[in-house]
């Protein structure tokens, strides 16, 4: 199982996610814990997001990509994974298929947990972060669609995308999670 988890800050896709790789036995991958894991080792690869990390700059495409296919590549993800935070745009999913489709591998679903933006709002300001404004919230949600759309709508030209309503008691939306997780990719 290959799952790609997607969805707007706070809607809760880093929990479901987490639950979801326990009950079915793959790895939850989040781009952040391979950057970390990568800079702790002293990897080539770690090494150069180090750099940018230090300086306080996102870390470009073609590094992030080829730090989740490096991380892919381990035998921990033999039997799958599932994807927290990547892919971010369209060129980092371009390149998660290439490098799958040549190890003959493909991504078998995209989960796509939804919620009203109001939800996600009252989600994230219950949080009592600073930064947890009303008007910081929606420009990250702004963002994230304008970053995120296209890449949806590539894996949805596919027929790979499980639209999840991410809004209910966490075991409800669980169950939700592992349906979509489970359909039948495409033929």
């Amino acid at each position: 199982m290959r799952l790609i988890f997607f969805g707007p800050p706070g809607v809760g896709k880093g929990t479901q996610a987490e639950r979801l790789a326990d009950r079915v036995g793959v790895p939850h991958i989040s781009t952040g814990a391979i950057f970390r894991a990568a800079m702790q080792a002293e990897t080539p690869l770690g090494n150069e997001v180090k750099g940018f990390y230090d300086r306080g700059a996102l870390v470009p495409d073609e590094l992030t990509t080829a730090i989740v296919v490096e991380a892919l590549a381990d035998d921990a993800q033999k039997n799958g994974f599932i994807l927290d935070g990547y892919p971010r745009n369209l060129s980092q999913a371009e390149a998660l298929d290439a490098a799958l489709a040549a190890r003959q591998e493909s991504i078998d679903r995209v989960i796509y947990l939804t919620a009203p933006d109001e939800e996600i709002t009252k989600r994230m300001m219950a949080r009592g972060r600073a930064d947890d404004t009303e008007e910081v919230i929606a420009n990250r949600l702004d963002i994230y669609r304008e970053e995120t759309t296209p890449v949806l709508e590539h894996y949805r030209s596919a027929g790979f995308v499980s639209e999840i309503d991410g809004v209910g008691e966490l075991d409800d939306v669980a169950a939700r999670v592992y349906d979509g997780a489970t359909e039948s990719a495409p033929s």
